[in-house]
């Protein structure tokens, strides 16, 4: 899962041209920049594989000043089966604000977007009662924009998002009952689903609350719980939970965590792979090691 800092919508010009000039040595930096890489075992956001229960890398620079504004670019490889016709890789861009005591209260505040270049899918947004045929196809895409606010009090934190785009990575009509309809063997509740007309997923809200407990210098146990309410798609809905260890070793992060989806609908958590359906919510234990710069 992509349980990070906080991140929030910025374009890479804006955040080029937001970099000040180096500080001369007498000087003290007044921002920093720091990039990540990390490989893990299952590329993993809110509990659902993004990569197909396969192995994946993620890149991330972010950028932060002194007054709390931060700034965020990160690329995660994803599969072009979950995500049909993708070029293989997702982008998030993001910028927002942060303040407060990070031993006590903090905040933070802003915006974020995340884009998948040639990622789309085509599905009926209608079915024909008459004719029993789909109606109305239309062409769907994958981004997603969101407005973020964050609290927390020491190492506590909770992250709510809410979507603002038109729908939540696909998340729409054709999205939701066309794949209730495709993969379902049971189609009356994709046709319950179609009956109650055409809807988006804008509003959508989403929820993370993250615990870190050290359990010595370089070793921490993290503790996740989320919930995603994906408006007028109740289907959709799920929740997702997680225990981890972060350990810090030459210079690099460990993680290994145990990573609990629990989705209602199971048709919108498969894939189709070849002669395959795969599921991508299941219970998984995920490794992951990353360096940064």
């Amino acid at each position: 899962m992509n349980n990070g800092p906080l991140v929030f919508l910025v374009s890479i010009s804006a955040l080029l041209s937001s970099i000040a000039a180096p500080a001369r040595a007498d000087e003290i930096a007044s921002y920093s920049i720091e990039t990540e890489v990390k490989v893990v075992s299952d590329q993993r956001t809110r509990g659902i594989s993004d990569s197909l229960n396969r192995p994946g890398m993620q890149l991330g620079v972010q950028f932060a000043h002194e007054s709390g504004v931060i700034a965020l670019v990160q690329l995660s490889t994803i599969s072009n089966k979950s995500y049909t016709g993708s070029a293989g890789y997702d982008v998030l861009l993001a910028t927002g604000w942060r303040f407060g005591d990070p031993d006590g209260w903090h905040f933070g505040v802003g915006l974020a977007t995340e884009f998948f270049p040639g990622a789309k899918f085509d599905a009926p947004y209608a079915f024909d009662l008459n004719t029993g045929e789909p109606a109305d196809v239309r062409r769907t895409r994958y981004d997603t924009s969101y407005a973020v606010l964050e609290l927390g009090w020491g190492a506590l934190d909770a992250r709510i998002l809410n979507v603002l785009s038109k729908n939540f990575r696909g998340a729409s009509t054709g999205g939701v009952c066309g794949q209730m309809l495709a993969l379902s063997v049971d189609p009356a509740r994709a046709l319950d689903c179609y009956a109650r007309g055409d809807h988006n997923s804008r509003g959508s809200w989403l929820v993370d609350l993250d615990y870190k407990i050290p359990l010595s210098d370089k070793t921490t146990l993290k503790l996740h719980a989320g919930t995603q309410r994906i408006k007028n798609f109740r289907e959709a809905n799920y929740s997702d939970y997680s225990i981890g260890v972060l350990h810090k070793q030459w210079g690099f992060e460990w993680s290994a965590e145990y990573v609990m989806p629990k989705t209602k609908t199971r048709e919108l958590f498969q894939v189709v792979d070849g002669n395959r359906i795969r599921s991508v919510d299941g219970r998984r234990l995920v490794l992951a090691v990353s360096r940064k710069f």
